[in-house]
């Protein structure tokens, strides 16, 4: 039984990681979690930061 808890809880960090990451993709964010992603020539866009 807590096998499956820990593999359950293994499946629902790796989902929720991956869902981030193909949200920030679709939003055009190439270099994700980079704190110089907005000033990066790969980017090629200025990001508003507040």
């Amino acid at each position: 039984m807590t096998d499956l808890i820990l593999v359950l809880i293994i499946v629902l960090i790796l989902a929720v990681a991956i869902t981030f990451i193909v949200k920030e993709k679709k939003k055009g964010n190439k270099c994700i979690g980079c704190p110089y992603s907005c000033n990066c020539h790969k980017n090629g866009k200025e990001c508003n930061e507040s």
